[in-house]
């Protein structure tokens, strides 16, 4: 994982699509949030941000 995230890292720097970044944690975070709803005490706050 470490070496995916640091070649993507070195793709968007060599290309100059740093503006990529943000949308990317985004999504990240996101889908984080998801996978730690699934199940948990916390659901239904999750659920309700969106």
């Amino acid at each position: 994982m470490y070496l995916f995230v640091k070649e993507l890292w070195a793709f968007l720097r060599i290309r100059k699509k740093m503006w990529l970044a943000p949308p990317i944690v985004l999504m990240v975070v996101i889908a984080a949030l998801l996978i730690l709803a699934q199940g948990s005490v916390t659901a239904p706050f999750v659920y309700a941000l969106f």
